[in-house]
């Protein structure tokens, strides 16, 4: 975990003014949408409730001898067993009586089409998984979202769009050139949205991943998927961030201006669909502008990463991957962490800081003086350590290949500096095992000076992160939550309503075991003890990320 503090640049009063922090698929079953009895007028021994289970997706044949045998290395890399599931599970523990709601997780689950094996984590079909909470009660569901990418998967039996590291194979030169055609507009480009799913102030949940044209609507309660989410402005772009900041009133992201390298700032409407520019970061380094899987906000300003890691032209139209897929590591172009002004659109601060590489930024805040000015941003984010390998880690036969030796790149807290930054650790990295990515906060902390992180961490050796880690920022120490043999998702805080103090919640992880089972984990946001658990009916894949839907 690194901290960026961005000094002297900022100008206090460079705000003009402040802003307020303010076709449908049908099917017969429903999931989310009846009443669940209480704990308490549940049978002594309840069974898992199967209903509307379906078969093996037409098109997805039995994995593979090779899969076969790695199926046996960990569930976590291995596809979802069917395409959809629905029932209630039993609960050992005690779930809180106010914890209603439904926490969604969105993530690769299908990583193979046929005989065909996805080579990254990365490439799999969408699997979004439902965990709904009532008087105590839960009930689990899954879908494959469908995606122009699956169903035509689905029904050709062949890859035919382009995935993270895979690309569709051509019988003939002419039908290579004819690919590269649609790639330029965007046609070829997946719509797998298999990497987030936010709540809209509007109630809305969409899907999303790194290229526009995923972003698709699902529906909470059944999970079925309703369609397109279109975007009505002419803004156009192939590429968004896969992470924007969601709240009651508004939605930010981040578009990579591949031609003339920069970044477009934008913002939408609870109830639209139509992004606005907010303001433009040109890159200050480099061929073309960082990757940018997410960025942080703080109560008045936007923070713009630029990391060396650049999106290639080059890589991109290459028919096998790279070792860095789509992109090229230019260190030499430098790093950058630019702020605009939220109320104005202008760039405050630009700062070069040392090169580094992070997927996911967990917050940032605004550090003022005794007069209320703003002197500093913080700006904390899991950072690798600058180290390129963590893209070839995450390739599927690395994952499923564990022997026993540690190759988890560390990762750590850094940025502390002036116009040209350091990287400082902001608790001892043994604390979280020296590797630390997937995290989550209290939302209502968004954007300000906070104490608490839940993450995963990692009990070495491992080639993977293997624990739930809380990280406490002000004492610069971490629990953690372990067992052998476990890969869990994402840690998802959920705040008490009418809770006073940050930590009080519960956080919500799903649990991959390596002898093929799984489960929903709740821990104690406070304590980080174990309140209840819930085994699925069989283990689930690894997933990424989720949020959360209350219940209204």
């Amino acid at each position: 975990m690194a901290s960026f503090r961005i000094n002297s640049p900022i100008k206090p009063y460079s705000c003009s003014k402040r802003i307020d922090t303010s076709n449908r698929v049908k099917h017969e079953s429903t999931l989310f949408g009846k009443s669940f009895p209480s704990r308490n007028d549940l049978p002594e021994n309840p069974q898992l409730t199967i209903s509307k289970v379906a078969t093996r997706p037409p098109g997805i044949a039995a994995p593979s001898k090779q899969e076969s045998e790695n199926n046996r290395k960990h569930v976590a890399w291995t596809s979802v067993k069917q395409e959809r599931w629905q029932g209630e599970l039993h609960v050992q523990g005690e779930i809180p009586l106010w914890l209603n709601g439904t926490y969604l997780r969105n993530g690769p689950g299908l990583w193979h089409i046929g005989d065909y094996n996805f080579r990254h984590l990365f490439d799999g079909y969408a699997t979004i998984v439902g965990l709904h909470f009532e008087k105590g009660g839960l009930v689990m569901g899954h879908r494959q979202i469908e995606s122009e990418a699956y169903k035509a998967s689905k029904k050709n039996k062949r890859l035919c769009y382009r995935e993270f590291s895979e690309v569709p194979k051509t019988d003939s030169f002419l039908a290579y050139v004819g690919d590269l055609a649609k790639l330029f507009s965007g046609a070829s480009l997946t719509d797998n949205a298999n990497t987030g799913v936010v709540r809209l102030g509007d109630g809305r949940v969409v899907c999303l991943t790194e290229t526009i044209k995923g972003s698709i609507v699902i529906d909470p309660k059944t999970l079925d998927t309703l369609g397109k989410f279109e975007y009505t402005d002419n803004l156009g772009g192939l590429i968004h961030s896969a992470h924007p900041i969601v709240t009651d009133t508004e939605f930010l992201s981040l578009i990579p201006d591949l031609i003339n390298p920069g970044y477009l700032v934008v913002r939408m409407e609870p109830g639209s669909n139509e992004r606005k520019v907010m303001g433009r970061v040109s890159c200050r380094g480099g061929p073309s502008p960082g990757w940018v899987h997410s960025f942080p906000v703080t109560e008045h300003y936007v923070v713009v990463p630029e990391m060396p890691l650049r999106y290639c032209a080059q890589n991109l139209l290459k028919a096998e991957p790279t070792p860095l897929f789509k992109f090229e590591w230019h260190p030499q172009s430098k790093a950058f962490m630019h702020v605009m002004c939220k109320a104005s659109g202008k760039i405050v601060a630009s700062v070069e800081v040392p090169v580094y590489i992070t997927f996911h930024f967990i917050n940032a805040y605004e550090e003022k003086d005794e007069e209320g000015r703003v002197i500093a941003i913080i700006a904390d984010c899991c950072e690798h350590n600058a180290d390129t390998t963590i893209l070839q880690k995450l390739t599927l036969q690395n994952l499923c290949a564990f022997s026993g030796q540690d190759v988890l790149p560390d990762a750590m807290i850094p940025m502390d500096g002036s116009p040209y930054g350091s990287l400082e650790a902001a608790l001892d990295p043994n604390e979280h095992g020296k590797g630390m990515d997937m995290c989550s906060i209290n939302p209502s902390f968004l954007g300000k000076k906070y104490r608490y992180a839940y993450a995963c961490g990692a009990q070495r050796p491992c080639n993977f992160p293997n624990t739930i880690t809380k990280i406490d920022l002000v004492d610069k120490k971490a629990k953690n939550w372990f067992q052998e043999g476990s890969i869990p998702s994402e840690p998802f805080f959920v705040a008490r309503p009418g809770a006073t103090e940050e930590d009080d919640g519960v956080v919500i992880s799903m649990i991959s075991e390596k002898n093929g089972d799984g489960y929903a984990l709740l821990l104690d946001g406070t304590t980080f003890e174990e309140i209840a658990r819930a085994k699925f009916p069989y283990g689930l894949p690894y997933g990424l990320h989720g949020c959360w839907v209350p219940k209204t």
